[in-house]
């Protein structure tokens, strides 16, 4: 076997054996003890597993969402007394002002040729508020029916509070008709609509 030379030589001189110092063999003895100090090292390295890089995503920033306009509430219209309406599709009550003019030629029950019919007449309906203060009595309204077939604006004669002139007014502008005929064409008129409210009639279950 062979053996790794040592860093120091006997060599045998005038028959005794004389030690000299052996450069080479101190190299190679470096070097071997370099090489068994790292080997565990690297066989250690050689084992692992790298693990992979994690990477942290950037923050995202949050996106503040804007509070939603508010629309205000449209006021309720309270009827009074020689002003006129406009019906509208929500139910509620449009006031027509004084330069509102709509150019829709109207013509008298004397002027026209036939009389607008009423069909169909809904009844309005009770308040709690005026069947809890016991109101009752009559609402007169002016009623423009128009060529078109459809209520254009109404007009009050007479009213009541607590909310049976708004309420009658609805009614009115619910009202089936046949329109008018002058010269063999439809045309527009007023025509009176009253409307009672009585408590006898009213029911416990209405609004």
């Amino acid at each position: 076997m062979l053996k790794p030379p040592t860093s120091y030589s006997e060599v045998r001189f005038a028959d005794k054996y004389v030690v000299v110092y052996n450069p080479a063999a101190m190299k190679f003895m470096a070097l071997l003890s370099v090489i068994l100090l790292l080997s565990p090292v690297v066989r250690t390295q050689s084992g692992r597993r790298a693990k992979p890089a994690v990477t942290t995503p950037p923050p995202v920033e949050e996106r503040k969402s804007e509070p939603a306009l508010e629309v205000p509430a449209r006021p309720e219209v309270t009827a009074e007394k020689n002003e006129e309406y406009r019906c509208s599709d929500d139910n509620t009550l449009e006031r027509i002002l004084d330069n509102d003019q709509s150019g829709e030629p109207i013509v008298t029950a004397k002027e026209a040729d036939a009389r607008a019919e009423i069909t169909r007449k809904p009844s309005p309906d009770y308040t709690r508020e005026a069947r809890r203060n016991g109101i009752q009595g009559f609402v007169t309204l002016k009623v423009l029916l128009s060529a078109n077939g459809e209520v254009s604006r109404v007009r009050v004669i007479k009213g009541l509070p607590a909310g049976l002139t708004e309420n009658a007014i609805r009614a009115a502008c619910k009202i089936q008709f046949k329109p008018g005929v002058k010269d063999g064409q439809p045309v527009s008129m007023w025509l009176t609509a009253e409307y009672a409210f009585r408590l006898a009639d009213s029911s416990i279950f209405r609004p």
